[in-house]
């Protein structure tokens, strides 16, 4: 225990810092992709039609039902061979990440469109409001609303999740991390400073999510 120094870590603070970038934009990108492709899956998944419904559900069970992990190597290491495409590894991570976000992100909008008063969808139709006016002014404000603190918390996992991607060789913070540790042969100060640091990205937002939830509730009750 003696020999334990923390202090090196911080010496290593450049490659860390471009690892940490990797994160952030992972983390940035594929929420964007899952609150957008979340919403408009959550509408086709509540779609009157079958043809439009079913492949949604599938979409949807498919990737809440599946390690993240799988996910990644699979579209890392399949998608090249059976499309024959060629992505950088960054943007096949992005794309895995994006694309489980947004079924989990599906649900949470999905529930939230089902807990809209009825009554204010049919005086949306009274008014003669087209449906893409009502889902963009009426739909999508409360959906959203509502949503809020699980997207949060699905954000905050996806924040966490993107560590897979260091398994594939996207250079990101965790990737940045295994190579310093390896390199120094301290994996102790390395994996615990990473740790400590994903740790104190989370908690705020935990508790972001949980104060928004408990307001929302309070809205909700009065």
């Amino acid at each position: 225990m003696e020999n334990i120094d923390f202090f090196f870590v911080l010496r290593a603070w450049r490659s860390l810092a471009d690892g940490l970038l990797v994160t952030l934009q992972l983390t940035v990108w594929a929420n964007v992709i899952g609150l957008v492709a979340g919403f408009l899956l959550a509408l086709i998944s509540s779609s009157r039609f079958k043809l439009l419904r079913i492949p949604a559900r599938a979409y949807i069970d498919f990737f809440r039902c599946t390690p993240t992990l799988v996910q990644v190597i699979w579209f890392f290491f399949c998608v090249p061979m059976l499309f024959n495409v060629f992505w950088t590894p960054l943007f096949m991570g992005l794309l895995a990440l994006g694309m489980n976000l947004s079924a989990f992100n599906a649900e949470a909008f999905r529930a939230s469109i089902q807990a809209i008063p009825q009554a204010q969808l049919d005086a949306s139709v009274a008014l003669g409001l087209s449906p893409w006016t009502r889902i963009i002014f009426v739909v999508l404000p409360q959906a959203t609303r509502h949503a809020v603190p699980v997207l949060i918390t699905n954000a905050i996992g996806i924040f966490q999740q993107s560590s897979l991607v260091a398994l594939v060789g996207v250079a990101d913070l965790m990737y940045q991390g295994k190579l310093l540790s390896t390199q120094t042969y301290r994996p102790i100060e390395t994996m615990t400073f990473l740790a400590c640091f994903y740790l104190a990205v989370a908690i705020p937002f935990s508790r972001l999510a949980a104060y928004l939830e408990h307001r929302s509730e309070r809205f909700l009750g009065a």
